[in-house]
């Protein structure tokens, strides 16, 4: 099999290792860090949508997204925007939804009309911190990514151009 037909190149496969250890170095912080902090610092479903966020940005990366904000705010509106990213030439703003199980509602569902309009006038500001001249020509959409903490395992269902923007 020549270079060529490989599913991952060599710079391919050192990336994701690379993008592999910084999650582990985090998580193992996290850890250490948890030993130190009391149990009332963070609600434990705050903790969950942390975790979650920080699972979806190492698993966009490896899918080859470039993540430029996590958590992104405007001192003029509520609400964040929880991951702002580059896929090839289509700026990306992301929901991320987490859970600890998988119940009869996917967690995906929770990105109601209220949220979606939070995030496209949040997504508005965002763009304004782009040149004039050049706003109206990004292209953009808006995904989710539900991301599921089950046990020792984690797993992702990405919804790409979930709703439009406008």
């Amino acid at each position: 099999m020549g270079l060529s037909s490989s599913c991952m190149t060599a710079a391919g496969k050192f990336a994701r290792l690379w993008i592999d250890a910084q999650e582990w170095g985090l998580a193992r912080m996290d850890r250490l860090g948890a030993r130190t902090r009391s149990a009332q610092d963070t609600a434990p479903h705050l903790v969950t949508g942390l975790r979650g966020e920080r699972a979806a940005l190492f698993e966009l990366r490896r899918r080859g997204m470039v993540i430029v904000a996590r958590r992104w705010t405007s001192a003029k509106m509520q609400g964040d925007i929880d991951l702002i990213g580059w896929d090839g030439g289509q700026l990306c703003f992301i929901e991320v939804k987490t859970r600890t199980a998988r119940d009869r509602t996917p967690a995906e569902s929770a990105v109601d009309t209220h949220k979606r309009e939070t995030l496209r006038g949040l997504a508005r500001a965002y763009l304004r911190t782009f040149p004039e001249s050049e706003r109206s020509t990004i292209p953009m959409r808006f995904d989710v990514m539900s991301v599921y903490l089950l046990g020792a395992a984690t797993e992702f269902e990405f919804f790409q151009g979930t709703f439009a923007g406008s």
